[in-house]
């Protein structure tokens, strides 16, 4: 190491948390190694400067532009790899993403969390389970998806209402859920600030597979973070931001069913999607 990387972990001595000075000697080698391993330059040192300046410039109460840059960096997917659960059998889980950026609003098991309407009729259903097949009634389920054209609520003010795509459901006695919504689909990430002006320079695409968002939580387990996917979805292979797992993708079958449909209250024919979040005990 150079002298001034061992002055600067030095400075640490005093830390009186072991673990925030364990994470800043660290990050002071990685830092100091990568800068010399890569003879980083006085321009580009300050081109970064400027980049991670703009980024957080760019963040407002309905836009995360570092979580953005975390996702496309492969970094979020690191650290649900690290922290996520490994109980056999718990849903694996995935990326939080930018968008869980309001609350759900609490809606009836049944309800549509599709305000606007427009994209193919859907329901979603499931249950939420303990690892050893348990149905956990009373159990949280929080969801959030983009319309039909890869626009979440936040997006498109006064285009979309509020809460739009997004809906809170807890589960009945057997640990049941079910909504309607509309089948997603693809859609670019956010390309309008400095994680697009990344994406460009690295010749990538911005393109996420369609998918639902969850979060599924009950007294006595960990909850989890998890998507569901539409299979066949051509982005599947290439995702943005490196979150699909093989497990989590759920076909979106066609189905034409005039009495299943009506009890579900959409119009016939419509797709239909099965998950059980499954939740490792605390």
């Amino acid at each position: 190491m150079s002298d001034v990387t061992d002055e600067a972990i030095r400075s640490l001595g005093t830390t009186a948390d072991p673990r925030l000075r364990e994470l800043l000697t660290a990050l002071i080698r990685h830092l100091h190694a990568f800068a010399s391993e890569t003879g980083l330059t006085q321009e580009e040192w300050q081109g970064a400067i400027r980049f991670l300046t703009a980024t957080g410039q760019t963040c407002t109460d309905t836009r995360q532009e570092f979580i953005l840059l975390s996702d496309v960096l492969g970094l979020s997917m690191l650290m649900e790899t690290i922290n996520g659960g490994h109980a056999p059998g718990a849903t694996e889980s995935t990326v939080l993403g930018p968008f869980h950026m309001t609350e759900s609003p609490a809606r009836g098991l049944g309800a549509n969390i599709d305000l606007v309407g427009g994209g193919e009729p859907c329901v979603v259903s499931g249950r939420v389970l303990s690892t050893d097949g348990t149905p956990l009634p009373g159990a949280l389920v929080d969801v959030w998806q983009a319309n039909d054209q890869g626009y979440y609520d936040v997006q498109q003010p006064g285009i979309q209402p509020p809460g739009n795509g997004r809906g809170l459901f807890t589960t009945d006695a057997d640990g049941g859920f079910r909504f309607r919504t509309c089948v997603p689909s693809s859609y670019p990430i956010p390309t309008d600030g400095p994680v697009g002006d990344l994406l460009r320079a690295t010749g990538r695409h911005p393109y996420r597979p369609a998918h639902i968002h969850f979060i599924a939580s009950a007294d006595g387990h960990d909850p989890v973070t998890t998507h569901i996917f539409v299979a066949g979805d051509p982005c599947l292979a290439s995702d943005a931001v490196f979150a699909v797992k093989q497990s989590l993708v759920r076909d979106f079958t066609p189905t034409d069913d005039a009495a299943l449909a009506e009890g579900f209250g959409v119009p016939n024919p419509f797709r239909h999607a099965r998950v059980d979040l499954v939740l490792e005990r605390s």
